[in-house]
């Protein structure tokens, strides 16, 4: 049984990756109304990935026999100035996302709960990589400037997941 301290933070870790999956779909909707397909595309992939997430956190809590309470999702922002503001705001989300699943890992081992820990340590894991994969998409729009936008644009837009 998940102590109630961890179902309470993993709790609020599934209303910020719904909240996450809200934002990331938002943007692809700015995105697509800005005429770039790509981008919201592969936007769009992201948000369904979050709220894969959020099920899978939710999947696992109830095999541990803990309650799942669906929390209230706070809107999220409806525009950007750019592609890249739209990669930056993603980016700290996900660093704050990143905070959020280490609570969760610390609490786990506090509590002696090695079965939570294991399990989080997979989203800790895939954070590095979400975290890596933002900055990086930011960092090519910085660099690329607005001549390099529709090369990322059509390679973003490649996604299959």
């Amino acid at each position: 049984m998940i102590t109630s301290k961890l179902q309470k933070a993993i709790n609020d870790q599934i209303t910020a990756e719904l909240w996450s999956s809200n934002l990331y779909l938002q943007m692809s909707y700015f995105l697509k109304h800005q005429g770039w397909e790509g981008f919201a595309h592969w936007m769009k992939c992201h948000s369904d990935e979050e709220r894969e997430h959020a099920t899978r956190m939710a999947d696992y809590m109830t095999e541990r026999g803990g309650q799942v309470k669906l929390q209230n999702i706070n809107l999220v922002p409806e525009g950007w100035g750019s592609v890249l503001e739209v990669f930056e705001h993603s980016y700290k989300q996900e660093c704050m996302v990143s905070k959020m699943i280490d609570k969760i890992v610390l609490h786990a081992i506090e509590e002696q709960d090695f079965a939570t820990e294991n399990f989080f340590r997979t989203f800790v894991d895939e954070q590095v990589e979400e975290e890596a994969l933002f900055c990086g998409i930011a960092d090519k729009l910085k660099l690329s400037g607005d001549s390099g936008l529709l090369f990322l644009d059509k390679e973003l837009g490649k996604r299959k997941e």
